[in-house]
């Protein structure tokens, strides 16, 4: 999705459907993966809402409708004000049954994704990636992992509040999935394999983005260097956050590092343990500002 802001918008008025599913939509707001998101009303009592539509274009379309729904099942259950719940969804059937379209309605946010922020400033990212840690971790406690983590898939607001979105891809802790399914820049070695995932799979899909987001690039994974049992290798590949950014602690550059390795069980346990420590190190970081800023004074 490419933000929940009109002033985004790239589509002329005339392509804005007047109504869709029931509800009127207000504007155009973004695009994803086989869908088009908008900002609709709700005409019996004006509530306003993001709708995600998605039309069946050809037989592969099909796992978007799939993924929408699995959205909705998924994200229905949700009551973190970091994770975007969803309120309705609705499939239209061919007489055979077949899905041609549906759209998931969703709690409206005006932020935008965090690959448009300005990422200069470390105190922000590590403010926002405290949010996203605790957010993932309410999402953990129902058993639940989000497997697609990425600076597309975290709204940010003007007032820093950060909001995880997308959870299409989204399983039971412990799944094995048939084919590869994630983002290839942030993807995991074990769903590279398509082993089980666990909170660990998120915590390394966290440590990406983040690594991303304090570098300015991504880190190598086993899906974009080669797809071998060397996927220790991986490890050897990776340049810390620290060697890249002068302005990040060494501290948080090997969270960052621990987040990321390719053997699940050397990662922290959980993203409860990576927020606290997170926390930690934005305190250090403030008092070391204000120790700054007095000795300019």
């Amino acid at each position: 999705m490419s933000g929940e802001n009109s002033l985004l918008s790239s589509m002329s008025s005339g392509d804005v459907p007047k109504s869709l599913f029931g509800y009127d939509v207000l504007e155009f707001l973004g695009e994803g993966a086989g869908s088009m998101i908008y900002a609709v009303s709700k005409p019996e009592t004006g509530q306003i809402y993001a709708l995600k539509h998605v039309k069946r274009n050809n037989d592969k379309d099909v796992r978007f409708i799939e993924q929408v729904e699995n959205e909705f099942e998924v994200s229905k259950k949700f009551s973190h004000p970091g994770l975007r719940r969803s309120i309705d969804v609705k499939v239209l059937h061919t007489l055979l049954r077949k899905p041609t379209e549906c759209a998931l309605v969703m709690e409206l946010f005006d932020g935008i994704p965090l690959e448009a922020q300005d990422m200069r400033d470390v105190g922000k990212i590590v403010d926002i990636f405290i949010q996203v840690a605790d957010a993932l971790d309410s999402m953990h406690s129902l058993g639940l992992v989000h497997c697609d983590l990425k600076p597309n898939n975290i709204l940010v607001d003007g007032d820093g509040k950060a909001k995880v979105i997308d959870f299409g891809q989204a399983c039971k802790v412990g799944t094995a999935k048939k084919r590869i399914q994630g983002t290839p820049d942030f993807i995991s070695p074990e769903q590279v394999k398509c082993d089980p995932v666990s909170i660990r799979t998120d915590v390394f899909n966290f440590g990406a983005t983040l690594y991303w987001a304090l570098c300015g690039k991504s880190l190598p994974t086993l899906f974009t260097l080669k797809k071998s049992e060397n996927s220790f290798l991986v490890d050897d590949f990776m340049a810390s956050p620290a060697s890249l950014n002068p302005k990040v602690p060494e501290s948080l550059s090997n969270l960052v590092m621990e987040c990321v390795k390719t053997n699940p069980a050397k990662r922290p346990a959980d993203l409860k343990e990576v927020a606290r420590r997170l926390e930690i190190m934005r305190h250090a970081m403030r008092k070391q500002a204000g120790r700054a800023a007095s000795s300019v004074a």
